[in-house]
């Protein structure tokens, strides 16, 4: 859709042109989301074998139970990274959309 009268949409107006390298910016600093996924399974892995360890009694159940802890507080983490990364990028979003409204009311001022 045209912007400004003058033909071109904002993917191709080139006073847009800094808004959309930084865009694309933002968009390769978003693609580790599966990095807490990976993360996560190690855990899960781990988890299992701390289990399967005490069950069996081929480790040390004190030991283990340190370990899970461990285990615990690093999932935590994760869930708490991912949280501010999606606060982050919702903050980001809402900006960005109240830079293209501010845009809108001035032109129709």
């Amino acid at each position: 859709m045209a912007i400004d009268g003058s033909g071109l949409c904002y993917a191709h107006h080139p006073d847009h042109a800094d808004d959309r390298q930084r865009n694309a910016r933002k968009g390769g600093q978003r693609g580790g989301r599966g990095r807490p996924m990976i993360e996560v399974s190690e855990l899960r892995d781990q988890l299992v074998d701390l289990y399967t360890g005490v069950l069996t009694g081929m480790t040390d159940p004190k030991i283990d139970s340190v370990l899970a802890q461990v285990a615990n507080a690093r999932i935590r983490l994760v869930e708490t990274e991912l949280k501010v990364r999606e606060q982050r990028e919702l903050v980001e979003r809402i900006e960005e959309l109240e830079g293209v409204l501010e845009q809108r009311d001035s032109r129709w001022g």
